[in-house]
């Protein structure tokens, strides 16, 4: 019997690679046969990107890209440049079904029957402006291709940020219904998942049937079976004291925080419409690590924002240095159609911009060495992803620390104490320690 082979490929967010998740199962449930992407196809489904210029730029290539080792496959197009570039999408040859995010996860019923799909003369559309603004249940519960299961609780933001397009891309902030993450957490725990990270876009403003965000962590801390339950990146106006006194005391809630600043200057923060100013953020920051000693903390930050002097830059690269920050995701600015932020005119230079990223970049490398040196001596507890890379297998902490072992064990979904003995900017380095030397190592959730 011939299949009907199907490749799916996410650009962007954690929550993106959720949903291409529930898109698989989508498609294996219509018959289809998933394949790796890059590989001969007979259908790409895309999930784009459009928090940058380069972002959609990637998602035509990739469009291109594909055609040209399977010139017949059907290319179905969704996800945030779906929503916000529909017309530009039209005109790129070889699209056949563009779906918005209003119609994302059902994109699986608007294909034809596995063994009739053929390319189209004209791609069908399924969009619309705006997004119902309603609590939301999934059409199913995927299986993650990862050791960790990813856990979609929200969607949408309202903030407004001038320089970001997501609100346009994804509309209003919504919350899953409890009951429906009930459901696919008693579904994720029987298929021997050890690890869940709860994704959305503004997940601090979880809201359902009376429970907020705290309330949901703290019901999946008692009712869950997973070991571990790490939270994807929040606002800084949503971490609470409450919240960080939930991850300090339970074993379950991982000790990690992604919290994006943005801009070290308030007049910045001001133009971006963040709601954080610079001594808020540091103040929140000094309370995390009082609160969690052992956190691991990560951050964005936005470089060139248009009018961005070499003084305001210089403040931000002092500010990222001194706070106790893990990693740092760094995003050069990018004008986005429609947002308050194409209104500014005091643009800044794209060798400007790419110097500042350099040097936040380089800055990056240092803070990763930092943190990974710091776990040197320290016995720690390792849950290993599957395959290996360089001879080394890998895995994470509660804390998000990288680290590989040069064993040939199958580890995969495993829970190990591991014993860090070397560093370098990009993992921690160690070996598993033996059921002797457990009962005498201090073992670091």
């Amino acid at each position: 019997m011939v299949t009907t082979r199907a490749s799916l490929h996410t650009l962007g967010c954690r929550l993106n690679q959720a949903e291409t998740s529930i898109l698989g199962e989508g498609l294996r449930r219509k018959g289809f046969d998933l394949v790796e992407f890059g590989q001969p196809t007979d259908l790409l489904v895309l999930n784009t990107c459009a928090v940058t210029e380069d972002a959609e730029r990637t998602s035509r290539y990739l469009i291109r890209k594909t055609l040209k080792h399977s010139p017949h496959a059907f290319i179905a197009v969704t996800g945030c440049y779906a929503q916000t570039g529909m017309e530009r999408l039209k005109q790129q040859t070889g699209i056949d079904l563009i779906v918005g995010h209003q119609f994302k996860l059902d994109l699986p019923t608007y294909l034809p029957p596995a063994h009739e799909l053929r390319k189209r003369s004209v791609a069908e559309i399924r969009h619309t402006k705006s997004i119902a603004r309603g609590d939301f249940e999934l059409p199913h519960f995927a299986e993650s291709d990862s050791t960790r299961a990813l856990l979609k609780v929200q969607d949408g933001c309202s903030a407004m940020c001038s320089f970001c397009i997501i609100p346009f891309a994804r509309g209003h902030e919504r919350s899953r219904t409890f009951d429906d993450i009930q459901r696919e957490v008693e579904v994720l725990a029987a298929r021997g998942y050890r690890e869940v990270v709860l994704t959305g876009v503004n997940i601090g403003q979880y809201v359902n049937q009376g429970r907020d965000f705290c309330s949901l962590l703290r019901w999946l801390d008692q009712a869950a079976s997973f070991e571990r339950i790490r939270i994807s990146s929040i606002e800084p106006t949503t971490v609470s004291d409450e919240l960080l006194d939930l991850l300090a005391s339970s074993k379950k809630l991982c000790p990690y925080l992604h919290i994006p600043l943005q801009s070290g200057d308030d007049q910045i923060l001001q133009a971006m419409n963040r709601r954080h100013t610079i001594k808020s953020y540091i103040k929140l920051i000094e309370k995390a690590f009082t609160t969690i000693p052992d956190l691991g903390l990560g951050t964005d930050l936005l470089v060139g924002f248009p009018g961005e002097s070499e003084i305001a830059f210089q403040t931000t690269l002092a500010v990222a240095t001194d706070l106790p920050f893990s990693y740092l995701h760094v995003f050069p600015y990018s004008p986005r159609p429609g947002t308050a932020a194409m209104r500014l005119k005091q643009r800044i230079s794209s060798a400007s911009v790419k110097k500042r990223a350099d040097l936040l970049l380089a800055l990056d490398r240092v803070k990763r060495l930092t943190f990974h040196n710091k776990q040197i001596g320290k016995t720690v507890s390792v849950l290993f992803e599957a395959g290996t890379r360089d001879a080394y297998r890998f895995g994470t902490t509660p804390n998000f620390t990288r680290v590989g072992i040069a064993d040939s064990g199958d580890f995969q979904n495993q829970i190990l104490p591991v014993t860090i003995t070397a560093a370098t900017d990009r993992c921690a380095l160690g070996h598993v320690v033996s059921p002797q030397q457990v009962n005498c190592a201090v073992v670091v959730r």
